[in-house]
């Protein structure tokens, strides 16, 4: 395809819109619960934020890659999935969002085909438009369990340049199972198709450790950010991971592009990730989170959502109660003070009728929201039933 003729055109982020309304409605004395972003309220281990607080008074800081924190993320990667990886290898980043902006913009050219699951993350889609590709787009409904297959790709004509992967997933929280990927790893191996593994949620998931792509397929691209099971959103900090032939391309690209991420967070990060105590603790806050929702969202009328294997989300079916996501999420924003994030967001097609919930919230905030939410989602409920007679 001609680069001239892709459609670079980006969508809204709703959830977003969603947020901004939020924190106006806050600023004017509303109890607001915020679940319309993944993010963990939990915030960074208490021995990463004194390191930084250390690190302030000693240390001027400047354009800098830590050798440590690389050589300790080479460490996770043997520890966790038993891969043997090299430090050169490691571009660390402010985050996962300008990983994959280096890896699509160091790897492929305007008009080529990227694929993605939809429902996926909206910045898979639109990073791939603001860089003139082509997103594919294939629907993984719940025959799928919401994710991609082999025989999915394998019956893409003509073959994309790559594929983005994502287990666990945002919105979904599904994960593609070992046996999965390995089929997917063989069809882009067979089919020339390069593989970007978004890994973030890894250390998020509620059956069971998950692979790492790379123990499949040893020339994947894999994103990772301190974002999620770190829980240090804020501090904009991650990596791309590259084959050995093209760690020079993507060094050219970040020097030009994004330079260094944060010192300080570089010297917190590397703390951060021996805190398995804190960090596992974390964990069990969004355990329990997790099981609450599960257990109350029957009752609020919402029995068709996607298996949260993972992450920290539940996508539900709205359909029987609106077909406008984003109308549907700003109403019951301003009426119970709960944000969430519509599902146009993370599906063009069919997203009007679904919403997506962070439960990366305190689980006080969890009690609170599901009793704002039961009376609101009953009256809706009430209404659906008369306008069907």
């Amino acid at each position: 395809m001609s680069p001239d003729i892709v459609n670079t055109e980006i969508e809204p982020f709703h959830a977003i819109t969603i947020s901004r309304l939020a924190h106006a409605l806050k600023a004017e004395g509303r109890s607001v619960i915020h679940m319309e972003f993944g993010q963990p309220s939990t915030g960074a281990p208490p021995a990463a934020i004194a390191e930084a607080h250390r690190v302030l008074d000693v240390d001027g800081m400047g354009y800098w890659e830590s050798a440590p924190l690389k050589e300790r993320i080479v460490r996770l990667y043997r520890d966790r999935y038993d891969v043997p990886i090299t430090a050169d290898r490691l571009l660390l980043t402010c985050g996962a969002s300008p990983a994959l902006v280096l890896a699509l913009s160091s790897a492929f050219a305007p008009g080529d085909r990227i694929a993605m699951a939809r429902p996926g993350y909206v910045a898979y889609r639109n990073t791939v438009k603001a860089l003139r590709m082509v997103p594919v787009e294939i629907a993984c409904g719940p025959d799928e369990h919401y994710q991609l297959t082999a025989a999915a790709l394998a019956g893409l004509n003509p073959a994309p340049a790559a594929v983005i992967i994502a287990s666990p997933a945002n919105p979904t929280g599904s994960v593609i199972a070992p046996d999965e990927l390995a089929a997917i790893a063989e069809v882009c191996r067979r089919r020339n198709i390069t593989i970007v593994s978004d890994e973030i949620y890894h250390g998020l998931s509620w059956v069971g450790p998950q692979p790492s792509m790379l123990q499949f397929a040893p020339d994947a691209m894999v994103i990772n950010s301190f974002s999620k099971y770190w829980s240090m959103a804020g501090w904009r900090l991650g990596w791309l991971l590259v084959p050995p032939d093209h760690v020079e391309r993507a060094r050219a690209y970040i020097g030009n592009l994004f330079l260094t991420p944060p010192s300080l967070s570089q010297h917190a990060g590397l703390v951060a990730m021996d805190e398995h105590g804190v960090l596992e603790g974390h964990i069990e806050v969004y355990r329990r989170n997790r099981t609450l929702m599960l257990e109350a969202l029957p009752g609020l009328g919402l029995k068709s959502i996607a298996p949260p294997d993972g992450a920290f989300y539940i996508w539900a079916d709205i359909g029987h109660l609106a077909q406008d996501s984003v109308a549907f999420c700003e109403q019951l924003l301003r009426d119970t003070g709960v944000a969430t994030a519509p599902g146009v967001d993370f599906d063009p097609v069919d997203g009007h009728r679904f919403m997506r919930f962070s439960f990366a919230v305190s689980t006080p905030e969890i009690e609170e929201a599901l009793r704002r939410l039961e009376p609101w989602f009953s009256a809706r409920q009430v209404e659906a039933a008369g306008a069907s007679r």
